[in-house]
C-alpha cells in the first residue's frame, strides 16, 4: 500500500525549517537548489510543494506569523500602556537587525506600491499591528508601531545606548 503523504502539514514543515535560511542567508542569496540541498530534498521535491521561491518566502512568513500570533504579549499594568509597549520593544530588539536586513533584501526593487500589496508584507503587517493594538491600547497603534520601529531601529544604530524610556513620554502623548 502506497504511503500516504499530508501534503499540508509537509508543506508547512517545509516552510518551518526554511525561514531560518531565509533569517540566515537572505533573500537574494538563496536559490531553491541551495534551500533543497539544505533541506535534504530534491529539488523537485521543492518545486512540487512551492512553485516559486516567492511563494516558499511567503509560506515562511505564514508559519513565522502564525508563531507570533499564538505568543504572549505583555500585559499593560496600572502605569499604563508605555509598561507593556517598552517589553513588547525589548522581546523583538534581539531578531530585529537579522529581520530588517532580510525584509529590505527581498522587498529590493519594489515600488512602494508593490510593497504595499505584497502577500507577506500585508501579512507581517497585519499580525504586528494587531500585537501593538493590544499591548498598547491606543488609539493609533500605527503610530506605536512607528515609535517601536524607530527605537529599534536608533538602538540598533547606536550600539543599543538609546534607552527604552525614550518610549515613555511619547507614548504618553498618544493617550
Amino acid at each position: 500500500m502506497p504511503k500516504q503523504i499530508d501534503h499540508d502539514a509537509h508543506r508547512r514543515d517545509i516552510a518551518q525549517r526554511a525561514a531560518p535560511l531565509f533569517s540566515e542567508m537572505g533573500y537574494s542569496g538563496l536559490g531553491m537548489r541551495r534551500i533543497a540541498e539544505e533541506l535534504g530534498l530534491s529539488k523537485s521535491a521543492l518545486y512540487h510543494y512551492f512553485p516559486t521561491k516567492k511563494s516558499l518566502f511567503l509560506a515562511c512568513t505564514e508559519a513565522i506569523m502564525k508563531d507570533v500570533q499564538t505568543e504572549e504579549v505583555p500585559e499593560q499594568t496600572d502605569d499604563g500602556a508605555a509598561d507593556a509597549v517598552i517589553a513588547f520593544a525589548r522581546k523583538h530588539e534581539p531578531g530585529f537587525a537579522r529581520e530588517m536586513a532580510l525584509l529590505f533584501d527581498y522587498l529590493r526593487g519594489k515600488t512602494a506600491r508593490e510593497i504595499a500589496a505584497d502577500p507577506a508584507m500585508r501579512l507581517a503587517n497585519g499580525r504586528l499591528r494587531q500585537q501593538v493594538e493590544k499591548v498598547s491600547g491606543a488609539a493609533d497603534p500605527d503610530a506605536v508601531m512607528c515609535l517601536v520601529m524607530g527605537t529599534l531601529l536608533m538602538r540598533h544604530f547606536t550600539g543599543g545606548e538609546l534607552p527604552y524610556e525614550t518610549l515613555r513620554p511619547l507614548l504618553d502623548n498618544l493617550r
